[in-house]
């Protein structure tokens, strides 16, 4: 996108001082971002277009970020670092549509830090940090968000999903599949039970980030500290067991999500202890006692999800999950499958960490 274009977008926004450049940050695989930066002593931006067919309700998407930052910068000592800041349309919403597209723009954060992937026990420890702070900060937000993406982490859609592919078969896989659709079926019983503690109120349901990876962690550039989550788009009310299921899913694998080499992939208890302490040393206080009770399941329930996820897809002729070569499907399943495995052999000592942990 050339850069009248660009400067003729932000001009949409009530941005303080005259647009010097705008410049692209980044490859994301959802948005497109970049950085206007402004002249002379005025802040510069991040304006992201925003991909309305992952998010088909980018109005609704703003609404939630904007009711969660509120919300957060009323307790932080520093609300222009602690949490993202929504610039308005000059119109007075939240986004600014530009034919099919819908823009929005937040504030940047100078003198901050990302990482791409937690690869000590000492990132590890802070991802924890980031994600159990900003739970915490929300554990008493009260206000219903908008769900902008349906069934996310809801296994009993996904079962549903699941039956009608299996039923319909269109790629003609199921009959060479009997071994991995056994995977997902012997299971099924345990996670359906676990999501129904959810759906009856016995675990309850919180503001949830759903996008948990390291990369989506700011920190404090001068200090090394955390500073905050970024990234909200997918902010949305769920079980905050979700958010930690699927930092372990990502923070503890040994090996790739797609990695063929299937002696590669183990889940480091090690890592799990280091993002469980981060968690829990912001989020303990918070949790009531079925959370802790089940967190640690967590990690399984997640993993268990992106297995049937892959498979799904692979048996539906692989329309969902971008793939390099035609089995790659296949091969995350079997690579996501040996994880969950790993962490169903460690599942013990997983809990008597959480318990440890949780009693501090």
């Amino acid at each position: 996108m050339n850069q009248e274009k660009l400067f003729e977008i932000a001009s949409h926004f009530a941005l303080e001082g005259a647009v010097a450049s705008v410049e692209a940050l980044g490859e994301g695989f959802i948005n497109d971002t970049f950085v206007v930066k402004t002249s002379g002593s005025a802040p510069n931006y991040i304006l992201q277009r925003k991909n309305h067919i992952v998010f088909p309700d980018v109005p609704g998407m703003m609404d939630n970020i904007k009711a969660v930052t509120e919300h957060i910068k009323a307790k932080v000592t520093d609300p222009m670092r602690e949490t993202l800041t929504v610039v308005p349309a000059t119109d007075g919403k939240l986004y600014h549509k530009d034919g099919e597209n819908y823009w929005a723009v937040c504030l940047f954060i100078p003198d901050t830090v990302t990482y791409d992937r937690a690869d000590s026990t000492a990132l590890a420890y802070q991802g924890g940090v980031g994600i159990g702070r900003f739970q915490a900060l929300l554990a008493d937000f009260d206000k219903p968000l908008n769900e902008t993406i349906k069934g996310f982490h809801n296994i009993r859609w996904r079962f549903e999903q699941w039956d009608a592919t299996i039923a319909a078969d269109p790629a003609g896989r199921v009959k060479d599949l009997q071994e991995e659709i056994e995977w997902v079926e012997s299971r099924r019983e345990e996670m359906l039970s676990f999501w129904s503690k959810v759906e009856t109120g016995e675990i309850p349901t919180h503001v949830t980030h759903n996008d948990t990876k390291i990369s989506n962690i700011l920190f404090d550039r001068p200090t090394g500290n955390v500073l905050c989550a970024i990234d909200l788009d997918t902010v949305m009310s769920s079980t905050s067991l979700n958010d930690f299921g699927d930092a372990i899913r990502s923070y503890t694998n040994t090996g790739a999500e797609d990695d063929k080499c299937l002696d590669n992939v183990e889940m480091s208890i090690d890592m799990f202890r280091a993002y469980a302490e981060g968690y829990l040393s912001e989020q303990r206080d918070s949790m009531c006692a079925s959370e802790k009770e089940w967190l640690a399941f967590a990690g399984r329930y997640i993993t268990f999800e992106q297995v049937l996820r892959f498979l799904m897809d692979y048996i539906d002729g692989d329309k969902y999950y971008k793939i390099a070569y035609a089995d790659h499907n296949l091969v995350r399943t079997h690579a996501q499958y040996k994880l969950l495995q790993s962490m169903e052999r460690q599942y013990d000592e997983m809990c008597a960490i959480v318990k440890e942990l949780s009693a501090r």
